[in-house]
């Protein structure tokens, strides 16, 4: 489990086939320090697992299956990364429950600078909209942020806005982005629950769920 705090931007630095997946070498030298095989460990929102590591990198596999689903799938060597360890038994949780699944991809849609913060929007895929409210808790590429406005539920085309304040700019790939970039999106695990025991008490006694 994460908290969707930074711990610091690592850099990708090898891509190597893996099976039908990746294996990545990531600079990261803060988490490399003391990483142990093994671990969890949040690569822009995707939990991973350290396979191996060095002074200043580690490696991690990422499967198939995530690299259709998350946008580390299109990654390249030279791609900036969040990265945050796993989150240990008594620590203060600073953001908010981040498991390191990610449920969709958003694209960029516009990024409006300001003098104190920015405001990213974000598309958002249309099964994910009913999960993400305004004031409730995101992660974007594993940052925990909070929604500060979304579309209206007739809109064709969701999306969301988050604003970001210097720190995060500053501490985090999201003060890097453009218009177009793809972001790793994971909602709330609360509302995921709440969603998935209303259908289940709409669904007909006995019938297909």
């Amino acid at each position: 489990m994460f908290t969707g705090i930074i711990e610091e931007m690592g850099e990708i630095t090898a891509i190597a086939p893996a099976g039908d997946g990746w294996r990545l070498t990531v600079r990261a030298p803060r988490a490399a320090a003391d990483a142990v095989h093994g671990e969890s460990i949040a690569v822009s929102g995707v939990c991973l697992t350290v396979v191996g590591s060095t002074a200043d990198t580690f490696d991690t596999d990422v499967m198939k299956q995530t690299l259709d689903v998350a946008a580390i799938g299109s990654a390249t060597v030279g791609t900036r990364v969040n990265i945050e360890k796993a989150m240990p038994v008594g620590a203060r949780l600073g953001g908010h429950i981040v498991q390191g699944h990610v449920d969709g991809v958003g694209d960029v849609l516009e990024v409006r600078p300001g003098a104190q913060w920015s405001v990213l929007r974000i598309s958002l895929p249309a099964d994910l909209a009913p999960l993400v409210v305004d004031k409730g808790s995101i992660s974007v590429d594993g940052t925990s942020l909070t929604v500060s406005a979304v579309s209206a539920p007739a809109e064709p085309s969701p999306w969301f806005e988050i604003s970001l304040i210097p720190e995060t700019l500053a501490a985090t790939t999201l003060g890097i982005r453009a218009v177009g970039d793809r972001v790793n999106l994971e909602t709330d695990i609360l509302a995921r629950h709440v969603e998935r025991l209303l259908a289940f008490r709409a669904a007909p006694e006995g019938g297909s769920r």
